[in-house]
């Protein structure tokens, strides 16, 4: 099919709407997939001759014409190149931060849940193991299996900061702050050679500080040390 049959198709089977409507859906998805300036000049250009990022991108958009209430994914991008992947992982989750929908992605890539997930089911058998945020599965897996997933996972990329620090004592405040959502990785070294303790702020609530941040407890977490 199309770039526009494509994406028209589920809109005419699910929904009763016109030509314009329709159209205008489609270009509506293709705005979000960010495609429209790409393809609106040839939106009867087969989809197979397009490139693996913009098929990609194509698919995502039909799935968006019928706004859904629930979004799901399943797997749709383990079959790309590494590079390709992680665009449309960043587009993911720029899609995801503009539409604030319901998302349910499925995937095998354990990387790839902790980078888009807020919370990650991880299943064997049919039966799930652990229902988490990235963080809580990474630092408290609750099985033997889990415990798999997240052995060779390095700590520093995947953890925030809020996962770690100790509830808010100002006694115990240094002058320095650092951002709770802030990964780990990012201000290690920041940490690492501070002398005292760092205040952790909220930068999305006026800054409130809203626990301490230990140095030592970062190695302790980090090296097991």
């Amino acid at each position: 099919m199309s770039i526009y049959e494509n994406i028209a198709f589920a809109l005419r089977i699910h929904e009763k709407l016109s030509k314009t409507d329709i159209y205008n859906r489609v270009k509506e998805s293709l705005v979000k997939t960010v495609l429209w300036e790409e393809v609106k000049n040839n939106l009867d250009k087969l989809g197979v001759k397009l490139s693996g990022g913009q098929q990609q991108r194509v698919g995502i958009a039909r799935s968006l014409a019928v706004e859904p209430d629930i979004w799901f994914l399943d797997e749709p991008f383990s079959a790309l190149d590494p590079l390709i992947r992680k665009e449309m992982q960043d587009e993911f989750l720029r899609l995801q931060a503009s539409l604030h929908k319901t998302i349910m992605f499925v995937t095998h890539d354990f990387d790839e849940a902790l980078r888009l997930a807020d919370r990650i089911a991880i299943m064997k058998d049919g039966i799930i193991e652990q229902l988490d945020t990235p963080d809580n599965i990474v630092l408290n897996p609750a099985t033997e299996y889990v415990k798999k997933f997240t052995e060779d996972v390095p700590r520093e990329k995947v953890l925030k900061i809020e996962s770690i620090m100790d509830k808010y004592d100002q006694s115990l405040a240094g002058n320095n702050t650092v951002s709770k959502d802030a990964i780990i990785e990012t201000v290690a070294e920041s940490i690492l050679e501070s002398k005292e303790n760092l205040t952790v702020i909220d930068v999305n609530n006026d800054n409130k500080p809203i626990g301490i941040l230990q140095p030592k407890k970062v190695i302790t977490v980090l090296f097991g040390k």
